[in-house]
């Protein structure tokens, strides 16, 4: 069997496998049906197969599985019944040895699992979320999280993941703002070539890589009133420049899988578009890999897109436009033999989707090492080198909004520091949607984090209300704790948390109270979009009474989108912006509270004053219309924007050479110093403004960004190299063109704050 023998090329080894296979084993590699369902964890902590799983295999097999060690309240799968770094190992490794040993070819399985913020098993390390991870402007440092995420999921068996998440940020009413990185595509390509790096390494083949899905595809973050799954309504154009700019960045790195995107863009559904899965992915862009729909998709193309009028159409829509495999699985396994039979599909266009499929499973060496190692597992997932990473990227990432009068940072001196609020000691409310379970022990909160600096007695804590909910029953207990402070935390927001059945928090005590009903202050996460940007609840009375005891009120917020409470920017004397920092983020937000850190992250989201600003992200065109009657179209903070407790200055920007051809490159360099008396992190900017196109250009865009470490006192020069990539435009034909013309060049700290030179780009026989 030459399908077995390492020594031939992948080419060979698929031909002979290929032309071994039955119909129905082709169709199962393409089905992956939900992975926590083939297994059962015994009283002594075994675990075996399930009989629906044997079934399965006797069947025509399984291609991959779904979350077989994912854990949330949607798998079911609790602390008590799920599995340990060591039994998740030792579990799919069952599930493997019956499947290669019970099937007639041995072909093993492809373990996909959740690691949008980290791997989504028990004991696994919680980073902060992508949105949280962006601010930190340090894609290299989220390489980093890669790493250790896919060396926590691959050591337990874990072959692929379902990250990272590519979408531009357009609506942040959109639930799922916190799994993105950014309203800027030039930002999220640069986290999307990092990730590639991270996850997927030099080669697949190894016990720390895997293969990295990039989702969703395409223009899922642009939806139609910010509605999970609404339709997209944009222009090729835009389109091409903004929307498919990441994953082009990505497929470029080496990105070995795909996931279509729920939305449909301009009539079509992603899950059935030829151009986008064949015309430009494959043929223009060169990719490689295989393509994956997300959950459910292709039955929404009969009940919901309503482009197919039985499953023997939709399946046969999908696979001919592109789709190599269903995640879950239903309708390939349902209808895709049938489709074949009524003439719907060709044999050939079986073999394409599993041939793709197969030399993946080549390219990760699961031929060879199909089982996972429970000792790298136990040592290596949760471990102190990971928790250290979690707490850097999360301290990183929040974001210093306001700073009156040298509020923060607070003296360790400054007597009794009173943490108040929803968020101020709920564990999954720091942590953000797609979180496994989580022992209290493993978390730390902020009213953690802030006793660990000055000990319990000098912390009272009180919750005050809950994210969501009328109800002021906490506000007594709040007002009491307060007053009796020299200075209150704050700690407001929202909620990815799903039901856990953890229970809640007394708003009188602030204990965790068991409860056959908890409470779900879930305002945030996959599928939960809202029509306003405000705080949930009684959460700004709270800040409002809290505020009348005239003690200095510094606002930290814990969420997962933009807020917008003019209120408490005018009012607060201080706020941190931390969105869901994950399982060190309490400790990341004292260190920053207390000076023990400078904050360094930046916005990538812009925050609006007001919902009815919406759409509010910065590179807009220049003909983006009038302002309202109510309001400008400023925003209450820019995009890029953060406070530091020091001060930078920008001095001396300029750029050689002044003239290049469309070919040609320039520098663009800036004298950066650190005016103030402490260390801290700059991130110098650049954005770019072509002044005169052949079509409409944003006012500015993005094109380059660098984090810098400044001493009190130091000055460093920043440079940043200009060519066709950060000047080309799509011309009318969707074609990239540097057009000959003036380009302004603005470097600074934000973009509102930005200092300018030129640069003239001029037709090759005019230098």
């Amino acid at each position: 069997m030459k399908y077995k023998d390492a020594s031939l090329p992948i080419k060979e080894r698929l031909d002979d496998l290929l032309g071994r296979m039955t119909r129905e084993e082709k169709i199962g590699q393409l089905v992956q049906p939900m992975g926590w369902k083939t297994y059962k964890k015994e009283a002594d902590g075994t675990v075996s197969v399930t009989d629906s799983f044997k079934e399965d295999i006797a069947a025509g097999g399984v291609g991959s599985l779904y979350g077989a060690l994912r854990a949330d309240p949607w798998t079911e799968v609790t602390l008590e019944t799920g599995l340990s770094p060591r039994q998740g190992a030792i579990a799919t490794n069952e599930i493997q040895r019956y499947a290669i040993e019970n099937s007639r070819l041995g072909i093993p399985i492809l373990f996909g699992e959740e690691c949008s913020h980290g791997h989504m098993a028990i004991g696994a390390t919680v980073f902060p979320v992508p949105l949280s991870v962006g601010s930190a402007w340090n894609p290299e440092l989220y390489r980093e999280m890669c790493e250790a995420t896919a060396l926590e999921t691959r050591s337990q068996g874990g072959a692929a993941t379902y990250s990272p998440v590519l979408d531009v940020v357009r609506d942040p009413r959109w639930g799922r703002t916190e799994e993105c990185f950014a309203e800027d595509p030039y930002l999220i390509g640069e986290y999307a070539v990092q990730a590639m790096k991270g996850l997927q390494g030099d080669s697949l083949d190894s016990d720390r890589t895997m293969v990295a899905t990039l989702k969703h595809f395409a223009a899922y973050g642009s939806s139609e009133g910010g509605r999970n799954a609404a339709p997209v309504h944009m222009g090729a154009r835009e389109l091409h420049e903004i929307d498919l700019y990441p994953f082009k960045k990505a497929v470029e790195a080496g990105a070995a899988s795909v996931m279509t995107a729920y939305n449909e863009i301009d009539g079509v559904p992603c899950t059935s578009d030829a151009y986008l899965l064949n015309d430009l992915l494959r043929k223009e862009w060169g990719f490689d890999g295989f393509v994956i729909t997300d959950f459910g998709a292709i039955q929404m193309l009969v009940h919901g897109h309503n482009t197919a009028a039985n499953g023997e159409e939709a399946v046969a829509q999908s696979l001919r436009a592109g789709v190599d495999m269903e995640m879950s699985g239903f309708m390939f396994r349902k209808h895709l033999n049938s489709a074949i039979e009524q003439g719907l599909l060709s044999e050939n266009d079986l073999d394409a989707a599993v041939r793709r499929v197969l030399e993946m499973k080549f390219r990760l060496g699961l031929f060879e090492r199909p089982y996972a190692d429970p000792d790298l597992a136990e040592r290596s997932i949760g471990s102190e080198a990971h928790v250290r990473l979690a707490r850097r990227l999360a301290t990183e990432g929040v974001v210093l909004l306001k700073n009156e009068d040298g509020a923060l940072p607070l003296s360790k001196s400054v007597g009794k520091v009173a943490v108040i609020g929803p968020n101020a000691n709920h564990t999954y409310n720091q942590l953000g949607d797609y979180t496994s379970p989580q022992p209290r022990g493993q978390i730390v909160t902020v009213l953690d984090g802030v006793r660990a600096k000055l000990g319990e007695d000098r912390v009272p804590y009180a919750p005050g209300c809950r994210i969501k909910g009328d109800s002021k029953e906490g506000f007594e207990p709040a007002l009491a704790c307060a007053a009796e402070a020299d200075a209150v935390v704050l700690v407001l927001g929202g909620s990815s948390a799903r039901d856990f059945g953890e229970g809640t928090i007394d708003l009188k005590t602030g204990a965790s109270v068991v409860s056959d009903n908890p409470w779900n202050d879930m305002e945030c996460g996959e599928g939960i979009d809202r029509s306003t940007l405000n705080l949930m609840g009684v959460q700004l009375e709270l800040a409002k009474e809290i505020h009348k005891l005239g003690k200095p009120v510094i606002v930290v917020y814990i969420n997962g989108r933009p807020i917008a409470e003019p209120w408490i920017d005018e009012n607060a004397h201080a706020i941190l912006e931390a969105w869901y920092p994950g399982q060190e983020g309490g400790n990341a937000i004292a260190d920053l509270l207390f000076g023990d850190a400078n904050p360094s992250g930046r916005l990538t989201v812009t925050i609006p004053k007001d919902v009815g600003q919406l759409p509010a992200y910065y590179h807009s065109k220049r003909t983006r219309g009038k302002r309202y009657l109510e309001t400008d179209l400023e925003p209450a903070y820019p995009f890029g924007f953060g406070l530091s407790y020091t001060e930078f200055t920008y001095d001396n920007v300029r750029v050689s050479p002044e003239r290049i051809a469309p070919s040609g490159e320039a520098t663009v360099s800036v004298d950066v110093t650190n005016a103030g008396a402490v260390a801290g992190d700059e991130v110098v900017q650049l954005y770019v403004s072509d002044v005169t196109a052949s079509v409409t250009r944003p006012e500015i865009a993005l094109k380059g960004f660098r984090k810098i470490r400044l001493a009190p006192g130091e000055t460093q020069t920043v440079t940043f190299r200009v060519g066709p990539e950060q000047l080309q435009l799509l011309d009318k034909n969707l074609k990239p063109v540097v057009e000959p013309g003036e380009f302004r060049l603005l470097v600074g700290r934000h973009s509102r704050d930005l200092t300018a030179c030129s640069l003239f780009v001029t037709e090759e026989k005019s230098l």
